[in-house]
């Protein structure tokens, strides 16, 4: 970690601060030398392929630990919010912040709020019985009090209860010689009711929140780079466990991935949009049973120049987002996941899934996050359509492109250390137009 007494804040390149926190190593100084101390013990001599193994894998596994996520592989954002200032606009939207609330939390809330209302109200109830005397006149027959068979706090808390929750035991009730407390009971009926929609409904959406709906969305562990109908694309698989659907189900990917601009500006974490079929349509999902989501690899792509061996030193993250309409309550429900560069396997498939039984077919989830290597080429998709280009290039195009590349003359004036006069070349252009002239007169012969 850097810290402000090692060097100053203002020194600090942007890009090695944020790749600090990130659990990279920042850039070292070439002028530093490692020094290797005399009296270091001697390790033992490992054969020749496993010297070259070993720091591969080593590396492999320490980089795949020091890797910090934008979001978790279970769909958790990984970020926190700190020194937020505005603090009351969580209670300008208090519902909400009681629904984004733990269940311990809004569980301790729920019973508190009741508890308080009714030992309040049961409070304002024993005041009126105190303050008219009622209370000093339990024994007398002739005296006419506020609450039938209020005796003291605890019975004025039970009347309380018994009028808020309407439960009505006919015992305690009651009279029409107390206006007071006539008004008291409008007031705590009408409050009573407030209380019970605001915490009910608080209750009933946290219980009916499609979130839990998103742990049967699963995707799989790894994405894969391979070819596809000739092109080079990237691919992970989508599955839902539930037989009832998800309804308008839409995927979505974002690059995940720091970038300097061309002014100095460092972004960290920008985010690059990854097509997935949004001109197609391919985007909105029929998710009965498990998908491949195919992403083909372009110039619009950000994959378009990046190679196997760049990817493995990419640090970069692609997260994939599924929506839709949870099909029995009709709410929008989203499941997230993401992919690390380690997480990203060049020249592999999945493994099929589907399979025709008698009269239905069987989706086997063994095979879910399963892949199978292919013959791949490890060059970037851009390299590869200038294989192509070339490919598709005339023999006599590609036989002077290969000769200028050597550095070889192209033709025999300049064997010969000549310049082309502007003579020469109309003279060249009228034996060429000859030739084809006779050439014609010749075929129309024939």
């Amino acid at each position: 970690m850097l810290s402000a007494e090692t060097c100053g804040a203002s020194d600090i390149d942007p890009m090695i601060r944020f790749t600090a926190l990130r659990g990279l190593n920042p850039p070292k100084n070439p002028m530093e030398q490692d020094v290797e101390s005399p009296a270091a013990v001697r390790k033992p001599k490992l054969p020749k392929q496993a010297r070259e193994d070993l720091p591969k894998q080593l590396a492999e596994i320490d980089r795949a630990k020091r890797i910090q996520r934008y979001v978790q592989k279970d769909g958790k954002c990984n970020v926190h919010h700190g020194n937020v200032r505005e603090r009351y606009r969580y209670l300008t939207d208090i519902f909400t912040t009681l629904v984004d609330l733990k269940w311990r939390f809004n569980l301790f809330i729920f019973v508190l709020v009741y508890t308080v209302t009714w030992l309040f109200f049961g409070l304002m109830w024993w005041l009126i019985a105190y303050i008219r005397g009622d209370l000093d006149h339990l024994a007398d027959d002739q005296w006419t009090p506020c609450v039938n068979n209020l005796n003291g706090f605890v019975s004025a808390f039970l009347f309380s209860i018994e009028t808020e929750t309407t439960i009505g035991y006919g015992y305690r009730v009651i009279t029409d010689q107390c206006p007071e407390g006539i008004l008291l009971l409008l007031v705590q009926s009408v409050l009573g009711s407030i209380v019970n929609a605001f915490m009910v409904g608080c209750m009933f959406v946290k219980i009916s929140q499609p979130k839990k709906r998103a742990e049967t969305l699963v995707f799989s562990t790894n994405a894969v780079i391979s070819m596809r109908d000739g092109r080079l694309c990237l691919m992970f698989r989508v599955g839902d466990l539930r037989n009832s659907h998800i309804v308008e189900a839409s995927i979505r990917a974002k690059l995940i991935k720091s970038k300097q601009t061309k002014e100095g500006e460092f972004i960290p974490l920008n985010q690059t949009d990854i097509n997935v079929g949004y001109n197609t349509g391919d985007d909105r999902l029929f998710l009965v049973s498990p998908l491949i989501i195919c992403h083909e690899i372009n110039q619009h792509s950000p994959f378009w120049e990046i190679s196997q061996a760049h990817l493995a030193k990419e640090d970069l993250e692609i997260v994939v987002i599924l929506e839709g309409m949870v099909e029995a309550t009709g709410m929008t429900c989203q499941a997230r996941s993401s992919y690390v560069s380690s997480e990203i396997k060049w020249g592999y498939r999945f493994m099929p899934v589907l399979t025709l039984e008698d009269g239905f077919y069987e989706v086997d989830y063994n095979s879910f996050h399963e892949i199978y290597e292919t013959n791949t080429p490890a060059c970037s998709a851009k390299e590869l359509a200038d294989m192509a280009n070339r490919a598709r290039l005339p023999l006599t195009w590609s036989l002077a492109s290969k000769l200028s590349q050597q550095g070889l003359p192209e033709s025999e004036h300049e064997v010969q250390g000549t310049k082309t006069t502007p003579e020469n070349e109309e003279k060249s252009q009228t034996a060429e137009r000859n030739g084809d002239i006779a050439n014609l007169e010749s075929e129309s012969k024939v």
